[in-house]
């Protein structure tokens, strides 16, 4: 019969690593509830101002302040400008079939179609504008 043999750990240093590890994934977890609420106000405001000035709330929503929050946390998070350059060049191809959704969804609801249809298909144009876009970037050897 093998007989079992326990190893004996100090209370104390099993204390200390447990309450680092803690501190850490708290710092973590407080970091990702900032980028959170910080990036929900943004929204938030955005839509709040619009509902009083389509022409504000438009000029506020055609920042890219959700891109440029992406950009400035992926640089926080990894400290990796190449990673940043990487994000940034793609951002500006993709931006370019993102504009189907603005010039497909006003003419839609000008037709008449209801919001919902008229956005779902908005965003289906919008899907295959960033198909093609994407499809026709790899031909050209584009990496993103």
């Amino acid at each position: 019969m093998q007989s079992l043999h326990l190893i004996a750990i100090p209370r104390r240093s099993m204390t200390v690593g447990l309450r680092g590890r803690h501190a850490k994934e708290g710092r973590k977890l407080g970091y990702y509830i900032v980028k959170l609420a910080i990036t929900t106000m943004l929204i938030v405001l955005i839509s709040e101002i619009a509902k009083r000035s389509a022409f504000l709330g438009a000029i506020l929503a055609s920042i890219p302040l959700i891109s440029v929050l992406a950009l400035v946390w992926l640089y926080i998070g990894t400290r990796d400008a190449s990673k940043v350059s990487a994000l940034s060049s793609s951002i500006f191809w993709l931006v370019l079939p993102s504009l189907a959704l603005f010039i497909s969804l006003p003419i839609l609801l000008k037709q008449g179609i209801d919001f919902y249809l008229s956005i779902s298909i908005a965003v289906a144009i919008t899907v295959a504008c960033y198909w093609l876009m994407i499809t026709t970037l790899n031909f050209l050897g584009v990496k993103l």
